[in-house]
């Protein structure tokens, strides 16, 4: 199978040189762009052919190439050819850097030689630049004829000066698919199910699928996926695997997968994407990009960086990037992405594939079958997507940068009438509401004259910025800006899975964009790969998952069972026992003496889950009263890493006294956190999990009644449940592990909740009494001691 190039990545590398200026860079989407496009393409003649795709296959290093992209336009006549191509952008066209028109050029050349070579009969052709220019809706075109010999000289030119890049990568490729080929599974032997597993990924990659995985805790579900997708790239089946997950320590997991294989022969280009705000260097902040010394002639200094770090590394981490990137001054983060360019593997955040703002679009501008997707702790994905497909715009920074602005000499009466103008398109918002007399509204319809409004301030702000110094000011200014410029974003995406929510509260007016259903805009996003496999500890129901994350019509499905031995865990259901908010403070009691049993029956460590940090306070006082001699600790909000570590390190093995640690359903320690052995013997859930009423999770209750008329369900229970089953899921993690799940809610025992329950948990225990719940756990310890 031939390596596919793209046209304009290999014109942008070979060609580009200078400063690296994110100032530049246009603030429009690809959705916008594409809508240009289609404008301007139906302006044309009737001869007129709209994304003419060009391939040419290129011989070297004794391999085969397919250079291909897709021309803009092509209008041909007996005797006469144009190409055209068309780029939209903010920045007006005569400030447009000497480089930047180069590669704009490079790129149409490369599409006429191509051209050329398939119409002999012809010594010329014209090329045609057509650039749009957003903020002020104007067109600049720009035509000139080049002869044949000319673009087939600038051509050869071009592909010798990529040959050394391409060679460098054939060189790796052929390097790792021979460490792939004899590379046998890293461990004696499989687990319960991971064989299974490995064999429907590798399954999933040769029919071009998605797979959705249920993969229960313990099954090792990172080699598992990886494994099988790093086989079939040995066959060339695929040429680049992306492996994306919602969490730090998750990644950290899938580069020790990659290092455990290398120790075991693989040799392969694996890179951990960082994100911009983490992996910048400190000395950069506040600095401008025409001052900073990492941005200053970042592409005259790429190629040299480039070629270092792949010839002498293989698993390139942060700290591999931040001490390459300091050698060589570049930017740390364009570097990372510059350098994933040549990796095979690329461990990154969701954002990188789904987030519409900040995707990659040097991977993700139009399908390709080199890559494939593996999605971890995929449950995390679902309200992720929603978030990442909705925006809010408020009013409250308008009045503090225009009393700021009063005070800066450098400051222009324009930009305080520019605030003031939008200022006024909230007064009108709000005037709406006044006319219902409501402090809030929900509507189907984004409100036009603010969206025009942020449109025209945001023009002003992109010219206003530059040049601009870094002050408290300044940067004010430029996040109102980035959060409007979300909003207006966004908005190009609204269809009817949107909802419009305005809240009055005081003189705050705010507007947000939901997206209540964001399944076709991820289903978009998968299908620019080969396929995917989508997997969790905890996709019960599967049809539900299929459903909200884009796979309802074109995934398949597989659950595997627990690797761990069933009577390592005892399940108890309280029947006694209601948390709903109107009967806590009659359980209280209950609850606490259910816990209290469930710790004097054992010394050992245990977590205790709850759906909300008050009555986690609630019942952890009442608890210390009735057992004072138990030493306890608790999640607070805002824990940062050190203080998440220093609780973790609390729960030592084989520990003198019993533990107990207080948390919250949903939050960083319900998943995610590893306490194998001793080091955790029981984990209580108090409640269901159910999400928060809420005006937003009404909006998708109501919005899925209309849908499959399961809006409870999609909006409260299921993501209640997929919490509770990520928090018991902390228990066991090993062969070894043994433990109680102890359910304190008597909704759990109904068949609403019963049948969400995983095959392991099919021995789950109803407990009508809390003497009864004494008894069993009494008897599951005395059982594991004989088993002993």
């Amino acid at each position: 199978m031939a390596t596919r190039i793209g046209i304009r990545q290999l014109v942008e590398f070979v060609l580009r040189s200078g400063d690296l200026n994110e100032s530049k860079d246009s603030q429009n989407t690809a959705m916008i762009g594409a809508r240009i496009h289609r404008q301007l393409q139906k302006e044309r003649s009737d001869d007129y052919e709209s994304e003419v795709y060009l391939k040419k296959v290129v011989s070297m290093n004794d391999e085969d190439y397919v250079l291909s992209g897709r021309a803009d336009g092509i209008e041909i006549s007996d005797d006469h050819i144009l190409i055209e191509e068309i780029k939209t952008s903010d920045q007006k066209y005569e400030e447009l850097t000497d480089n930047t028109r180069e590669l704009y050029w490079g790129q149409v050349k490369v599409y006429g030689h191509l051209i050329l070579e398939e119409h002999p009969e012809l010594d010329e052709v014209t090329l045609q630049l057509t650039y749009y220019q957003v903020s002020e809706d104007k067109t600049t075109v720009d035509e000139e004829t080049f002869g044949r010999e000319e673009l087939a000289d600038f051509f050869e030119k071009l592909i010798n000066e990529y040959e050394f890049w391409l060679k460098l990568r054939s060189d790796m490729r052929k390097t790792r698919n021979e460490s792939i080929v004899p590379m046998k599974f890293p461990f004696e032997k499989f687990r319960t199910g991971q064989h299974e597993m490995a064999a429907a990924v590798y399954k999933t990659i040769c029919l071009e699928k998605r797979l959705f995985i249920e993969a229960p805790t313990g099954t090792g579900k990172t080699i598992s996926t990886m494994f099988p997708a790093i086989k079939a790239m040995g066959e060339n089946k695929i040429q680049r695997l992306f492996y994306l997950t919602a969490k730090q320590s998750t990644r950290h997991v899938a580069e020790e997968t990659i290092d455990l294989m290398s120790d075991h022969g693989l040799k392969l280009k694996s890179i951990t994407l960082t994100a911009k705000d983490r992996i910048r260097f400190p000395e950069e902040k506040d600095l401008l990009p025409e001052k900073n010394p990492y941005m200053i002639g970042y592409y005259d200094r790429l190629k040299p960086a480039l070629k270092d770090i792949l010839i002498h590394e293989d698993s390139i981490t942060r700290s591999v990037i931040e001490r390459y990137a300091k050698k060589h001054t570049v930017d740390p983060f364009e570097f990372s992405l510059d350098t994933s360019l040549f990796c095979d593997v690329i461990i990154c955040d969701y954002n990188y594939l789904f987030d519409p703002l900040v995707y990659l679009q040097r991977f993700f501008t139009e399908k390709d079958n080199d890559n494939f997707f593996l999605v971890d702790e995929v449950h995390n994905l679902v309200s992720r997507a929603r978030d990442m497909y909705s925006a809010e715009v408020t009013n409250d920074a308008i009045p503090k940068l225009i009393e700021e602005a009063r005070k800066q000499k450098n400051s222009t009466k324009k930009y305080q009438n520019q605030l003031k103008k939008l200022a006024k398109a909230f007064e009108d918002v709000k005037f709406t509401l006044d006319l219902l007399k409501k402090d809030e509204l929900v509507t189907a319809d984004i409100p036009n004259n603010l969206v025009k409004a942020l449109n025209k301030f945001n023009e002003f702000i992109i010219d206003w910025l530059k040049d601009r110094e870094p002050s408290d000011f300044v940067d004010d200014t430029r996040d109102y800006f980035f959060r409007c410029l979300q909003f207006l974003k966004i908005s190009g995406y609204y269809d009817d899975t949107y909802k419009t929510r305005i809240v009055l509260d005081g003189d705050k007016i705010s507007v947000k964009q939901i997206c209540l259903d964001p399944s076709f805009f991820l289903d978009q996003s998968l299908k620019l790969g080969l396929g995917a496999v989508m997997f969790s500890a905890t996709l019960s129901p599967m049809d539900y998952y299929r459903d909200v994350l884009g796979g309802k019509e074109n995934s398949l499905a597989y659950q595997l069972p627990s690797p761990f031995p069933a009577q390592h865990q005892e399940i108890l259901v309280t029947q006694y026992v209601q948390t709903t908010y109107y009967q806590r403070s009659a359980n209280e009691n209950n609850i606490v003496e259910s816990l209290k049993a469930l710790v004097t029956a054992k010394k050992g460590n245990y977590l205790f889950f709850f759906p909300s940090y008050g009555y986690l306070r609630q019942i952890k006082d009442a608890f210390e009263k009735k057992c004072p001699d138990i030493q306890t600790t608790e999640q607070t909000t805002g824990m940062d890493a050190f203080a998440r570590q220093d609780f973790l390190d609390q729960f030592e093995e084989d520990p003198v006294e019993t533990l107990v640690g207080f948390c919250v359903l949903g939050g960083i320690f319900s998943e995610g956190i590893d306490l194998r052995g001793t080091r955790l013997i029981g984990v209580a859930i108090i409640s269901v999990g159910l999400p928060g009423l809420s005006p937003e999770n009404n909006l998708i209750k109501d919005y899925y009644d209309q849908e499959n008329g399961q809006g409870f369900a999609y909006a409260y229970q299921l993501p209640g449940m997929n919490n509770v089953l990520q928090a018991a899921g902390r228990l066991i993690r090993s062969s070894s592990d043994v433990g109680i799940i102890l359910l304190l809610d008597q909704r759990f025992a109904s068949q609403r909740y019963t049948q969400l329950f995983p095959p392991h948990w099919n021995n789950y225990q109803r407990v009508s009494t809390l003497k009864n719940l004494a008894t069993d756990i009494n008897d599951f310890w005395k059982g594991q001691a004989n088993e002993n």
